[in-house]
């Protein structure tokens, strides 16, 4: 797989690319210092499998650049790797279909956790962060009303264990933290989460994520 970098700091890209070795040795790493860099590699390179992009670099207006982004390559994974900190600009991440947010004050062993997640098909999103926007109703309703289409309808068809794995989510848990909490295996969480899913008709994970933290992170 190939794993293209986007930010215009030198020494970012080459921090994450060592984190990537690290991560995986077979994994190819194609680096951008702007957008119109990432866009000519991505209409040649048809092998890029994620995409590690900073949301503020030439070209990039944050979320207008991510929107076009995700627009332009649906079928790529995006992570965002921010020096934002502020749970707003998490959940507008999440909102706009990102699988992954790595503050760049995070620490190398904490990248490669986020990076194993992601690349093992689960996503990643800062916890303390994510916790921090709970109770914060007024930031969660202005992510829900700008970018997603679902309401909480749907949600009374959950059945107990859909709902805690959801709220689990909601917490910023990964797969494998939801089945430590809720004591069931991972897979017993992939299969409610994919249940609940299909009841609040949700096509990707980080949608439902984004629904979990906006609606169930009141608690």
């Amino acid at each position: 797989m190939k794993i293209l970098i986007a930010d215009d700091h030198w020494i970012v890209r080459d921090s994450l690319k060592h984190v990537m070795r690290q991560v995986n040795r077979k994994l190819e790493t194609l680096e951008a210092s702007d957008f119109a860099e990432a866009e000519a590699i991505l209409d040649v390179e048809s092998e890029v499998g994620l995409m590690l992009v900073d949301l503020i670099m030439p070209g990039f207006n944050e979320f207008e650049g991510l929107e076009k982004l995700r627009a332009l390559y649906p079928e790529i994974p995006v992570v965002i790797i921010s020096v934002h900190e502020d749970p707003e600009y998490v959940l507008s991440s999440i909102a706009h279909g990102v699988v992954g947010y790595i503050p760049k004050s995070a620490k190398p062993e904490e990248i490669i956790q986020a990076l194993t997640r992601v690349l093992s098909g689960e996503v990643s999103f800062p916890r303390k962060i994510i916790q921090g926007a709970r109770g914060q109703s007024s930031i969660a309703r202005d992510a829900v009303s700008a970018t997603t289409k679902h309401s909480t309808e749907g949600l009374e068809d959950l059945s107990n264990r859909e709902r805690d794995v959801m709220e689990s989510l909601a917490q910023g848990l990964s797969i494998s933290g939801s089945a430590d909490k809720l004591k069931i295996s991972p897979q017993t969480v992939r299969v409610h989460l994919g249940n609940a899913m299909k009841k609040l008709r949700f096509t990707d994970r980080s949608e439902a994520i984004h629904f979990a933290i906006t609606h169930l992170g009141t608690k």
